[in-house]
């Protein structure tokens, strides 16, 4: 007699599979197969934190995290950094946070007359905001992450 090893019913010498459960059996000269493969990890093609080295993002995250509160902020943040890959990443993310804002106010602008247009533009700065606060906020934990939404831009790219 045979014992299942999951789930220890009693089977035929010659069995292949459990009776009980479905275990499969290595028959003699074969080697135990797997049910099932282990799933590959998810991997997010917008971190991009493994590119950077871990003492450039010590050393940098402060200087990091000005482009996404100003203007001001990415213009000091390229002088100050030096030449830190991990700054000049959140430098061009803070940039296109830039052009975008710009664009969406000019279009304010200029479609001022219509109904929909100001508060459609006051809604896409008002998430661009929030995306804003999501990237300081991933500078503070050390990563490099592309902002959501921001990235499908291809014209940003």
């Amino acid at each position: 007699m045979k014992i299942c090893p999951n789930c220890q019913a009693q089977l035929d010498d010659n069995a292949a599979f459990c009776t009980r459960c479905g275990t499969a059996f290595a028959q003699p000269g074969q080697t135990a197969q797997p049910q099932y493969a282990a799933p590959a990890p998810a991997v997010d093609p917008y971190d991009h934190t493994d590119e950077f080295d871990a003492k450039d993002i010590s050393d940098n995250k402060v200087f990091a995290m000005l482009p996404y509160l100003s203007v001001l902020g990415i213009i000091i943040a390229l002088i100050a950094s030096g030449q830190s890959p991990y700054t000049r990443f959140h430098v061009r993310q803070g940039a296109k946070f830039f052009v975008l804002e710009t664009l969406v106010v000019l279009a304010m602008a200029v479609l001022c007359w219509t109904f929909i247009v100001p508060f459609a533009g006051a809604a896409a700065l008002c998430v661009m905001l929030v995306l804003q606060i999501i990237c300081f906020v991933q500078v503070c934990q050390g990563k490099a992450k592309e902002p959501a939404i921001i990235c499908k831009f291809g014209f940003l790219k």
